[in-house]
């Protein structure tokens, strides 16, 4: 099998692993909804934040260094396995230092628990690492899928175990800690045959990995403050019963586009690479690629804008009616996110990786002011109205850049996007015009709205975008 069908067979592999790895936690997440209180979200988010941040310095930026240089000299391999240990180890001790500031600056003694089981997610996950980096890096995605797949089932079922017993905020870190042993050892069984560490320290012989890990590690960091700093203000400055309502109503609107795009994006990008050189193909293919995106993305968007009142209350029950609004403003920077995403694969084709790095210390530097000032008068709705407004500008932006890369493509691009627009406002008035004739409260009408909606924005495209011969060519294309 060559590199080309291997990889489109691991596709397949990741498509399904995110599939249903995004089902398990939206399930989780829906029944721990009924168990626990908005504070334990948002203590818990708070967490993932801590988390988050110490993993851009976890592996000193040379996962994608392994890859790009298709490193299998064991003894580098070694250098840089344990390297990996003992860096964890010492985010391990940073964090139990670190406990009693983070504690202080947002009041909440409860974080005393949950930053101490949470450290241990260092001295677990980097023991099978490397291993997963080497099996990317020969391709082996079924055996990512696999693993992935295996740790979210056994850790959702811990969690809403736990969470049924009493646990709390507990249930949701000690299942991801659950989550992460059973991914790493499965990792250390799928990747042995691939590695096996010497005794071997040579930290001379790994200065270009981490030479390259550099800019990652800075990217990363910004990447990390633009994208989080919305959640440390509401942690902070509104207690983490806020942040809970916050952490559910964006999980609900952005967290289907997280998963999908990307796997969107990782197909185009090698196809993307081969005509670099050719302005005229890449930019038709940006098109296509922002066009594929808008009838996936603005449909779900669409249809959560319009049924946000009646799915809250049917999936999370009582007591979340607060994210209901949050929802409303997630769903636009749902949008302006989803029609950004292509400029990365973009500029990675384009060789111009630093043009995201301005990009996204341009955002920065315009979101946390806003972050603070609307906040400051409008609360937790004033964060998101800010993180909103951001996240257009940063589409513009984005697309200026695009322009500088391809030439003009407004044009077109607004000729593409008329068609999912136009749809989406009709689906939306079938919609609405059901809720006021029929009602909106219930399983039964919240279904029939769902599929209602589903139905009228399948028939339009088969109407007047895609055929049925298409989609029989797009369906052998994939098997």
């Amino acid at each position: 099998m060559s590199n080309t069908q291997k990889a489109m067979n691991g596709g397949k592999w990741i498509t399904v692993s995110t599939a249903i790895s995004t089902l398990f936690q939206f399930l989780q997440v829906a029944v721990l909804a009924r168990l626990l209180d908005p504070s334990d979200f948002g203590i818990v988010s708070i967490s993932n934040l801590i988390i988050t941040f110490f993993q851009i310095f976890s592996n000193l930026g040379f996962s994608n260094s392994i890859i790009y240089k298709q490193e299998s000299d064991r003894n580098i391999l070694s250098t840089l396995y344990f390297l990996n240990l003992i860096v964890g180890f010492v985010i391990f001790i940073v964090i139990h230092i670190s406990s009693p500031f983070i504690i202080s600056f947002y009041h909440e003694p409860k974080l005393e628990q949950v930053l101490y089981f949470s450290s241990f997610y260092f001295m677990i996950a980097y023991f099978g690492q490397l291993y997963m980096f080497l099996l990317e890096k020969e391709l082996r995605f079924k055996s990512v899928a696999m693993l992935d797949i295996a740790g979210t089932v056994i850790g959702s079922f811990v969690t809403v175990t736990l969470a049924y017993n009493g646990y709390r905020e507990l249930s949701l870190i000690i299942g991801s800690l659950v989550m992460q042993v059973v991914k790493s050892a499965l990792q250390i069984v799928f990747g042995r045959s691939l590695f096996r560490p010497t005794w071997s320290f040579d930290l001379a012989r790994v200065k270009d990995h981490l030479r390259f890990g550099l800019y990652n590690m800075g990217d990363g960091l910004l990447g990390f403050i633009q994208f989080n700093s919305d959640n440390i203000f509401i942690g902070g400055m509104l207690g983490v019963k806020m942040l809970g309502y916050y952490t559910i109503a964006y999980q609900l609107a952005i967290f289907p586009i997280a998963k999908l795009n990307p796997i969107i994006l990782q197909v185009a990008y090698p196809i993307l690479a081969k005509m670099k050189d050719n302005t005229a193909d890449l930019k038709k293919s940006y098109l296509k690629i922002l066009d594929f995106i808008s009838y996936c993305n603005l449909p779900l968007l669409a249809g959560l804008f319009i049924t946000a009142d009646s799915v809250v209350p049917l999936i999370y029950g009582p007591g979340w009616e607060k994210t209901i609004d949050l929802i409303y403003i997630f769903v636009f920077i749902g949008i302006f996110t989803c029609l950004s995403h292509p400029l990365y694969t973009l500029v990675f084709t384009k060789g111009k990786p630093s043009l995201l790095f301005y990009l996204n210390l341009g955002t920065l530097l315009i979101k946390i002011p806003l972050v603070y000032l609307l906040g400051t008068y409008w609360g937790v709705t004033g964060i998101a109205l800010a993180f909103m407004l951001s996240t257009l500008l940063n589409m513009i932006a984005n697309f200026a850049i695009a322009h500088s890369l391809i030439g003009d493509f407004v044009g077109d691009f607004v000729r593409e996007i008329a068609k999912p627009v136009v749809f989406c406002l009709i689906m939306v008035g079938v919609i609405y015009t059901y809720k006021v004739v029929v009602g909106s409260s219930g399983l039964v009408n919240t279904l029939a709205e769902i599929g209602l909606g589903g139905m009228t924005y399948a028939l339009l495209t088969l109407a007047y975008k895609l055929s049925f011969t298409e989609l029989k060519a797009y369906r052998q294309a994939l098997l």
